[in-house]
């Protein structure tokens, strides 16, 4: 049980007679934050009436989302009961298509992970690799189902994550990668009516973005990113890309797009033409040390060469670093975050050794004794699919204007 004299965290609600979607959101958003509160907590929070947190509150238990704790009592006061949210009120699927992987990841509505699978994919034939989307989605709701009876009718949707450009701004990285390079872009999947195919097959909601902004949501969501209300994240995937947290939320700009900086052009030397996820990325570590990317034991190969101080992974983290340093100031001069950070589907070591030496380089050309430009964040191959997951959670939960919006 959290310190009852602890600051309460809410949004506001309405006491308008038409609010009322936005007041069930509110209070669940406010329990959800703090852990748990009485009524009377939730009232003072979030300014609605006790008589409108009383109803929502028994509308909320009655629907099997929110579930009371142990009665306490505070001071000379009448006894408090608390109401927590109810763990196996709401699922939701997170699913996350990388070049020669899906993952999937199923989450309740306190955000515990109940379920997770991976399997290979055929990146290049969507037809067959939706196939395998749609099996491995059909065996862990089946799954679900015998975890937790009737957890299928309390699904709120599939989260999708997947690389970037959407919509028209795909035509520029397939330019930026080469016409014929679809190993970063994944060109015929973006051709692919893959959204409205996984709705027609699955009978659920859908939800689509980019994998960086789901790598951001997981940050925020159990990383460094949580305690700021502007931040900037570097998502170093088999590409690169950022995730924009402005106010509290996610910046996903038109078609979803924001933060696609793997196809920048870096002009560190007039010689440069090749795009920043070309240096600067799993794939282009790969492509350094002849690795093949979807080696099962990739993660070890990167962490034996750190370790071994390898020549080759020495030069290539030079240049690496050199290319998010300059991305990271051109980010940080755009949006004055509070904080930057790196997140990855990549090995602790790596990350760490990257933000290590921009940091260092920061220091040197600008503050020696000033504080870290640069904070490591999650490392773990799991995070997207997470971050996917939460989408579903956050539309049908979330008091935020744009989950309002969507609804």
């Amino acid at each position: 049980m959290k310190n009852r004299k602890a600051t309460i965290r809410a949004v506001f609600g309405s006491n308008a007679g038409s609010a009322g979607a936005h007041n069930r959101r509110v209070i669940i958003d406010a329990i959800r934050v703090n852990k748990a509160l009485s009524r009377a907590e939730l009232a003072r929070a979030t300014k609605l009436t006790k008589q409108t947190v009383s109803n929502i509150i028994d509308e909320l238990e009655q629907d099997g989302l929110v579930m009371p704790l142990k009665t306490i009592r505070e001071g000379r006061g009448k006894p408090a009961k608390p109401y927590t949210l109810a763990s196996n009120g709401a699922f939701a699927i997170g699913l996350q298509i990388d070049r020669d992987v899906a993952r999937l990841i199923v989450v309740n509505l306190t955000g515990d992970i109940m379920i997770r699978h991976s399997v290979k994919l055929d990146s290049v034939n969507p037809e067959e690799g939706f196939e395998t989307l749609v099996d491995l989605i059909n065996a862990a709701r089946a799954e679900l189902e015998q975890m937790c009876c009737g957890a299928s009718g309390r699904t709120a949707g599939l989260g999708v994550a997947m690389p970037g450009p959407f919509g028209k701004l795909a035509a520029m990285a397939n330019e930026a990668n080469g016409a014929n390079d679809d190993a970063y872009s994944m060109a015929v999947w973006q051709r692919f009516p893959l959204v409205e195919r996984l709705k027609e097959r699955t009978g659920l909601d859908v939800s689509l973005q980019n994998d960086a902004a789901a790598a951001t949501i997981a940050e925020k969501l159990m990383g460094n990113a949580d305690s700021f209300r502007n931040v900037v994240c570097f998502y170093f995937g088999f590409g690169l890309g950022a995730g924009l947290i402005i106010n509290g939320e996610l910046y996903t700009g038109v078609d979803g797009n924001a933060g696609e900086i793997g196809l920048l052009k870096p002009v560190i030397s007039s010689a440069e033409t090749e795009s920043l996820e070309h240096m600067a990325s799993l794939a282009s570590l790969c492509h350094a040390m002849g690795w093949n990317p979807s080696d099962d034991n990739l993660f070890a190969h990167i962490t034996t060469a750190l370790e071994e101080n390898n020549f080759v992974m020495e030069r290539w983290l030079e240049q690496a670093a050199s290319y998010l340093r300059w991305a990271a100031q051109g980010m940080n001069l755009m949006f004055a975050p509070e904080a930057t950070i790196l997140c990855a589907t990549a090995p602790k070591p790596l990350i760490d050794r990257l933000v290590c030496m921009i940091n260092e380089d920061m220091r040197k050309m600008i503050n020696p004794s000033g504080a870290p430009f640069m904070m490591a964040g999650t490392a773990d191959q799991w995070a997207v699919a997470i971050g996917a997951a939460s989408e579903p959670i956050s539309n049908s939960f979330s008091p935020r204007h744009s989950a309002l919006v969507k609804s």
